[in-house]
């Protein structure tokens, strides 16, 4: 019980005006309950009572402890709602020190992401968001590549191949070794090539790219590197907190993005592309797909009312031709959406034509750097990540 309410129910008769006290009706109306629920809130203190001069037979009730009670049950409503809100776009739930959205912008640790994108590499993004600015370059290639499946698929076993125990008792240096390593893993088994050298040109290569088309590459990596408590990101938080060794940390992330309606949002891309009437008029296959309800992935996103910032970065790089400018301006006049870092990445796919699946490889590379750093960071907090829930199934047994 609070200590303000505890204060006025411990407060004396004469604290309230005698006049003021409230009739059984009165107090049923100001609290909205049955009368054997006013009983019991008298029964347990939380309401004073007291019987009435003119005939001790009726009871009347102290507006203030009603009111202490009226407020406490509106706070408790309140908590109760944003606890709820937070699994959807809501309040906070943790602090982190890795990455803030706000106001249209995009930092890591403190810098533009934007910016970064426009010089960095995915090494260099990846030493600033686990704080080690010792980390001069990746581990060597060591990869085998895999028969061909999906970039998610292939991460999978491969990360699942290095998973192990005792990784978190590593010295600092051995740690971000480790990370390191695992960064270069994931990023070959998601373009499923050995790489040497800078990631970004590791992958171009693989996948037969010009320099231009590296320099995309690289722009890519770099804004997919985090993105704040996203799904992948928090799975990869919660398993981190028991203890579990990295490679299970990634796994987590791995497979939550696997997901359709997180890292699986560039294949609904693609489908709605491939749509028909879409290559031919843009304007008349949307309005066709909006009227029949349906919405559309790779556009609009909740954090970013005014359009994703890593999606406008990347497409301003990558300068695509008429259509696609068709299609962005069918969607705006039809919806008022812009496109998300989705979209862009498709459209990084089509137009540097790199192979199917490359938008995803692109995506599950890129966070890997940022998974990483939360499982660092969680780790580091050493407490277990453990919410509650509201029952909502059946009632006990009477």
């Amino acid at each position: 019980m609070s200590s303000i309410l505890i204060k006025l129910i411990n407060m004396s008769t004469t604290d309230t005006d005698p006049a003021a006290w409230l009739t059984v009706e009165a107090a049923l109306a100001r609290l909205g309950v049955a009368r054997q629920t006013l009983y019991a809130y008298v029964s347990r203190g939380l309401v004073r009572a007291r019987g009435a001069e003119n005939d001790p037979r009726r009871s009347l009730y102290d507006p203030r402890s009603i009111d202490a009670l009226l407020e406490r049950r509106r706070r408790g409503r309140a908590r109760k709602a944003v606890a709820a809100s937070t699994i959807d776009f809501g309040e906070p739930v943790l602090a982190s020190r890795i990455t803030r959205i706000a106001d249209g912008a995009l930092l890591y640790r403190g810098q533009d992401a934007i910016a970064l994108a426009a010089r960095a590499t995915l090494e260099e993004v990846a030493a600033l968001l686990w704080e080690a600015p010792g980390l001069a370059k990746l581990a060597a290639s060591v990869y085998v590549p895999a028969e061909p499946r999906g970039p998610i698929e292939r991460c999978l076993r491969r990360v699942a191949s290095l998973a192990g125990p005792g990784i978190w008792a590593r010295s600092p240096a051995a740690l971000f070794g480790d990370a390191a390593a695992l960064l270069r893993r994931i990023a070959e088994a998601a373009c499923n090539a050995r790489s040497e050298g800078p990631l970004h040109a590791a992958m171009a290569r693989a996948w037969g790219s010009d320099a231009a088309t590296a320099d995309l590459i690289r722009r890519a990596l770099v804004l997919c590197a985090d993105h704040e408590l996203n799904a992948s990101a928090f799975a990869v938080r919660v398993v981190a907190s028991t203890g579990a060794a990295l490679p299970a940390c990634l796994l987590a992330g791995l497979a939550a993005l696997s997901g359709p309606l997180h890292g699986g949002m560039t294949e609904r891309v693609g489908a709605l592309l491939a749509e028909p009437g879409m290559q031919d008029d843009p304007q008349v296959a949307i309005a066709a797909r909006l009227a029949r309800g349906e919405n559309l992935p790779g556009f609009g996103h909740r954090l970013y009312p005014d359009g994703d910032p890593r999606a406008a970065a990347l497409l301003a790089a990558l300068a695509p031709g008429a259509w696609w400018q068709a299609l962005l301006r069918a969607v705006w006049e039809l919806t008022g959406l812009r496109p998300n870092v989705d979209f862009a990445l498709v459209a990084l796919e089509r137009e540097a034509g790199l192979p199917a699946g490359s938008a995803l490889a692109l995506f599950a590379a890129g966070r890997t750097a940022g998974w990483i750093a939360h499982a660092l960071e969680q780790r580091a907090d050493g407490r277990l990540i453990r919410p509650r829930a509201i029952y909502a199934g059946p009632a006990m047994p009477a």
